[in-house]
Formats: structure tokens, sequence, C-alpha cells
């Protein structure tokens, strides 16, 4: 994987894609887990409205294409008429990972690759960044010297999380887990277009330097988070595929060329390869993942209309 030299990354891409990862790397209890899939069990519906959803059909199947916020508010209404109505003709479901509710899976990968404390943070840091860190961490309910055995990545992986837990988002009301569980209960097959390991691996593979750079970052942009987040949940809740591709996208494109290619384009490529392939078979397939993939000219739909697979967008 090339490097790459995040010096001033915007807080939206990162709630939209770095929480992406987020979501199955947070401890999730099992009493949480079973409380948020009795709320998507629950949750209200709504007749008209609602993000964007895409088509892409043969002869012999029919895939759509779902964009996702991965954390929202418990009470952000996630579920339409029209969305529901695909996600039940399914008979097969593909999230980015197909278990993030797996902690015997996350745990040991976190262990491995997150935890460095034979090079604590605070040896990383310089004092001002200690004080900034210690008083993020505050916020959370917990302290500095708590976070100094993980390695950068995963310490502004969890800080990012923070203010956004304070403003009442709840990684356990993200759409994946509630998509997860009714697919579940309808007897839908749930598959993966990554595994953990894999995801996991992208953060952790970062030289030390740009890991550093993502937390300075996570710092910096601490206050704000919530506000921009706030702003994607907006555009994605009325189908603003625009606003996404301005708010959260091309941040991200400018800030770096090379963490584009990682996180967006190499993925975004790989699930437009594996969509040609499940074109080859045959059945409904209801496909979600976040909505920074599904936004811009680099997004897998913009893939699949250049290599000719008519993507058609069901307003």
């Amino acid at each position: 994987m090339s490097a790459f030299k995040p010096r001033r990354l915007a807080g939206p891409f990162r709630a939209v894609l770095g929480l992406g990862i987020a979501a199955a790397l947070l401890f999730q209890p099992a009493a949480a887990l079973a409380q948020a899939n009795a709320a998507a069990a629950s949750a209200p519906v709504s007749s008209s409205g609602g993000p964007a959803l895409w088509v892409v059909r043969d002869e012999d199947s029919t895939l759509y294409l779902f964009g996702t916020v991965h954390v929202l508010r418990p009470t952000t209404l996630w579920r339409w008429a029209r969305i529901e109505n695909a996600f039940d003709s399914a008979d097969r479901v593909v999230l980015e990972i197909s278990n993030p509710d797996d902690q015997a899976a996350i745990v040991p990968l976190v262990q491995q690759r997150g935890l460095s404390p034979e090079r604590p943070l605070s040896s990383l840091l310089n004092a001002e960044e200690r004080v900034k860190l210690d008083a993020a961490a505050q916020t959370m309910g917990a302290s500095g010297a708590a976070l100094d055995p993980m390695r950068p990545w995963l310490a502004a992986l969890t800080l990012s999380v923070a203010p956004l837990t304070n403003a009442g988002y709840d990684p356990m009301s993200g759409v994946e887990l509630g998509l997860k569980a009714r697919a579940t209960a309808a007897g839908k097959e749930v598959g993966g277009f990554e595994t953990i390991d894999e995801q996991v691996r992208i953060l952790a593979g970062f030289p030390e330097d740009d890991q550093l750079a993502f937390l300075r970052s996570t710092l910096e942009d601490f206050e704000s988070a919530s506000t921009d987040l706030d702003r994607l949940v907006e555009a994605w809740s009325t189908g603003d595929v625009r606003a996404i591709d301005r708010l959260g996208v091309q941040p991200m494109r400018r800030a770096d060329r090379a963490l584009y290619e990682a996180l967006l384009v190499k993925r975004n490529t790989n699930w437009a390869n594996q969509i040609q392939t499940m074109l080859d078979g045959s059945g409904t397939v209801f496909i979600a993942v976040g909505s920074a993939h599904l936004a811009g000219g680099d997004s897998v739909q913009s893939m699949l209309n250049r290599r000719g697979v008519r993507v058609e967008r069901i307003n």
C-alpha cells in the first residue's frame, strides 16, 4: 500500500469512511447489540423521500446499491418505503463487511494491530499534543494515559467517535447493524466485500508518521466533528449525492491523492469487480456501503458505467 501524508484531513470524510471501519472496531457489548437489533425491527418507515438508491440489472440479476452512514443518532429516520421494498425483494445482502457485530473476530485484531505498549503515544507527541489528547480522552470518560498503549491510528479512530457520541450519535444505531439484524431475521444470506482484517490493515498499514498526522488532525477537528457529521447526515437523508461528494469525498481527494486512492479508489475498484461477478450469476442482491463510495467521479457507479454496465438511480 502506498504511503500517504494527510496534513489536514477533513472531519466529514473521516466520519464517512473512517467510522465505517470504526463501526467494526468499537467494542460492542452483547446487550447493546441486542438493543440495536430490536430497534432496527421496530424503526418507523417513511413512505416518501430518503437517501439515494441505484439499481443494476441484466437478464437474470437485479443489484441494488444503497449508501449508508455508519453512525447515526437513535432518533434519525433511516427506513424508507422504496428502500424497504428493494431490501425485502433481495435474496442476499452484501455489506462492506459481513460481520460488524463479531467481537470474537474484532478484539484479537485490535490487540494485534492496534496496540504497541513498547512505543507509547506519549513518547510520540509533544507536551501540547499530550494535553490535547488527555482533554479529548476525558470527554469519553478516559484519559491520555488510558490511550497510551494504542498505536496512533487506533487512538485517532477512538477519539473520532468521542465527540459524536457526546452529540448523541451511536455506533449501535448505524444502518449496517440494522440491515444485518433484519436480514438475519428474514433468513437472508449476508455477505461482505471485505473482511474485518482487511479493513484493519488499511489503517494499521500506514506509516507511523502518517498515523500521527491522522491523530493530530483528529485532535484539531475534535470540536467540530459532530457539526460536520450533521451536514453529511442531512445530505445523505435527502439523497443529495453532490453534497456528499462536496463534503465528504473532495476534501480527501484534495488533501492527499495517495490516501484517496488507498481508501476510496482501490476499494471501489475491487467492489465494482465483485459486482460484475455478481451479474454473471442470478437473483436479487441488496448492497449497502458507506455513502462516500457512491458519490463523485470515482464512485462505484461511475466505475461500472465506464465499463459499460448501466447503473440507474431510483428516485
